[in-house]
């Protein structure tokens, strides 16, 4: 018996640009990018160039005429939904695409002229062949540097920026980009203009060099997003939060800074089950090992980010917290995405500091537990004085190396708070049982209160 196929349709992206043998830019990346955002990636290949995370060791240029094909044979059988451009060298290429334009639904121009690197990837004579390609997209990308040879403006700051994305506007672009990855300032500043509106992106700096690809992954996913039929605003916003994501997840690849990690938001989503599975069992061992005596009156949350979390949605959680009953403990509810806002908050502050930390869990503190952690390796940090749980984390975890421990003592309508953060599923069943472990000593021989509901000789130990 043969099985019926079931087809996806997913809508064609048109890369026109150079090859990248290091696999961080160029057509490569636009290819990884195109397919990870859900498209269907298509290419013509301008030039074949040396290259790798060090720099540019060679150049070749491929001929008009299979230049042209490429381009012809992907028209005449994909329905392309949109095109973007990268490195096209020369003011003949250039041309050829401009004579494709009006065939194209969309097409966004990232006017790549300079490598990472410092490399030169256009030839000065053609620079002013990019106008009339500028004025037949629909959306531009320049990043500082060539926003200046396209305008003669310099972005410094949001006005200059604003200025020299007006100006492309002016010169026949439906929209300009203007992206701050190269203007200096704590935070990067992207501007987009249209001859409508003026949205600003602003988003904090990563203190990487790892920024290889980073143009043609984010020209990329714009496009892909427009094939989709997503609005303009909306799929420069979507592009700039992979770019943001694919840059703080870098790829350590090679010998130089490194490249942006193209498939971040895909392999993101592709680590939820696990993720789940891990906070569903780790409930599930909890739940065994009877930690009433470390459940506050509010209840417990097990949170779980995926290794590439950067927002609530992708932080598993409890719906409902882990409450006390007559027979130990229980969870209120299943374990999903989003279901938890405190502690998953602490676990992506500390993930600031280090995204290495995976998993946290909230518990009681008083006497007990202030004393309890004291007997336990790791570190202990206190967060007294801070407005709220989350709001002193980052500083406060600054120095601390390995398990940590964070407390809130509370005050000011703040619940006394203990949080376990660690790096892994069974770091956390472990501190945990140490902590339960002397809890239960200091309850057995200085007589302090514990809320457990039975007795820890019923209890698994680990």
């Amino acid at each position: 018996m043969t099985r019926n196929e079931a087809p996806h349709e997913p809508p064609a992206v048109l890369t026109i640009a150079g090859s990248d043998s290091g696999g961080g830019a160029g057509i490569q990346a636009d290819l990884k990018t195109i397919e990870a955002v859900g498209g269907f990636g298509t290419s013509a290949i301008t030039s074949v160039t040396a290259q790798n995370t060090t720099g540019v060791q060679g150049s070749h240029l491929l001929p008009i005429a299979d230049i042209e094909a490429q381009i012809q044979a992907v028209l005449e059988d994909f329905d392309v939904r949109a095109a973007k451009t990268g490195m096209l060298a020369t003011g003949e290429v250039i041309e050829t695409v401009v004579e494709y334009a009006e065939d194209l639904p969309a097409l966004v121009v990232d006017p790549v002229m300079i490598a990472a690197s410092g490399d030169r990837l256009l030839e000065p004579d053609a620079e002013d062949a990019y106008e009339e390609l500028v004025a037949e997209s629909t959306l531009v990308t320049p990043n500082a540097d060539e926003a200046v040879v396209l305008t003669g403006i310099e972005p410094t700051d949001e006005e200059t920026a604003l200025e020299a994305g007006e100006t492309l506007v002016e010169m026949g672009a439906d929209a300009a980009l203007v992206k701050g990855g190269h203007i200096a300032g704590d935070d990067v500043l992207d501007v987009l203009v249209t001859a409508e509106d003026v949205r600003t992106f602003r988003h904090e700096r990563i203190d990487t060099d790892a920024t290889h690809g980073s143009g043609c992954t984010l020209s990329a996913a714009i496009a892909t997003h427009i094939a989709q039929g997503e609005s303009l605003a909306d799929s420069v916003s979507a592009g700039i939060d992979l770019l943001a994501r694919a840059v703080r997840y870098n790829l350590d690849v090679g010998e130089g800074a490194g490249a942006v990690h193209h498939l971040v938001e895909a392999r993101e989503r592709a680590a939820r089950t696990e993720t789940a599975e891990a906070v569903e069992k780790l409930v599930d061992d909890l739940i065994d090992s009877d930690v009433a005596p470390l459940v506050p009156d509010i209840g417990t949350n097990v949170v779980g980010a995926t290794p590439f979390a950067e927002r609530i949605q992708e932080v598993a959680a409890v719906e409902g917290r882990i409450t006390r009953t007559m027979d130990g403990v229980a969870p209120n509810r299943g374990v999903r995405f989003g279901a938890s806002t405190h502690v998953a908050r602490y676990l992506l502050d500390a993930r600031e500091v280090d995204a290495t930390f995976r998993f946290a869990t909230n518990w009681r503190y008083d006497d007990a537990v202030a004393d309890a952690l004291d007997t336990l390796n790791g570190d202990v940090v206190e967060l007294d004085g801070h407005p709220t749980l989350e709001s002193g984390v980052v500083s406060a975890l600054a120095d601390a190396e390995g398990p940590v421990a964070v407390v809130d003592p509370g005050g000011d309508g703040r619940v006394p708070v203990t949080i376990l953060l660690v790096r892994d599923r069974e770091t956390l069943l472990n501190r945990t049982s140490q902590l339960l472990d002397a809890v239960d000593d200091l309850v057995s021989t200085d007589g302090i209160q514990s809320p457990s509901t039975r007795s820890r000789a019923s209890r698994p130990r680990r």
